[in-house]
């Protein structure tokens, strides 16, 4: 082939295959020019989604585990080696409250994130300081709970069934003392070094975490609470 005989277009390479250099999308209002995004029209992700769905995938990983101790739990439900079962040990109106707290804590956790959006110091950290002292009550009353349980001699030796209920319930609880240990870090990151882009992400991840976490409280009081209890 001479030099002067035109390459096909079919095979030439795209310069620009993410469309990096494209001006922006402005919508439909007519004035704009480019195309609006889709497959490799706006180039890779942004680092805020990139982090964001990395997080997901984890709490995918713990929704797993938790789904195993679910499974054994309602295998062991009954294996009780003639000690107390859920309807002797569970009083519901105690973790109804419990359940209010820590709902009432994700509101609040969600109006943390509102304030963010609107870069306002105040409120975020008056927000993420509420959505504490929620999650420390649900702790507390938690604790009180085991501790009443252990006294009465129903600790998780006692049985197979304590045992798996010490161990699910237990393990949602530690996960609520690094939420909040979490939290408290966070508040501290703000105040001294306010919303960089850093930051912002760090609570978009913690504002995940904590909604996970509630959404695992919901099944664990199903499954464990009211079906224990026989409600």
């Amino acid at each position: 082939m001479s030099s002067s005989q035109a390459v096909p277009a079919t095979h030439l390479r795209e310069p620009d295959p993410y469309k990096l250099g494209r001006a922006p999308y402005h919508g439909g209002s007519g004035h704009g020019h480019g195309e609006p995004p889709g497959h490799g029209a706006g180039g890779p992700a942004s680092k805020r989604v990139i982090v964001g769905y990395g997080f997901w995938i984890f709490l995918l990983s713990d929704i797993v585990m938790f789904s195993g101790f679910f499974a054994a739990h309602a295998v062991l439900q009954d294996a009780t080696a003639g000690g107390p079962s859920g309807k002797d040990l569970f009083d519901l109106s105690r973790v109804a409250i419990e359940t209010g707290l820590l709902l009432a804590s994700s509101f609040t956790c969600g109006m943390a994130a509102v304030a963010t959006e609107a870069r306002s110091h105040l409120w975020t950290q008056v927000f993420l300081l509420v959505t504490g002292l929620l999650g420390l009550g649900f702790l507390i009353m938690e604790a009180q709970e085991f501790a009443a349980m252990i006294a009465e001699g129903a600790g998780p030796q006692r049985s197979a069934f304590l045992s798996s209920f010490f161990a699910v319930v237990g393990c949602h609880g530690l996960h609520v003392t690094a939420g909040l240990l979490w939290l408290g870090t966070m508040m501290a990151q703000i105040f001294v070094k306010g919303f960089r882009p850093n930051i912002l992400r760090r609570l978009l991840c913690f504002n995940l975490f904590w909604h996970a976490l509630d959404i695992i409280w919901v099944a664990l009081f199903t499954i464990v609470y009211l079906i224990g209890a026989g409600a």
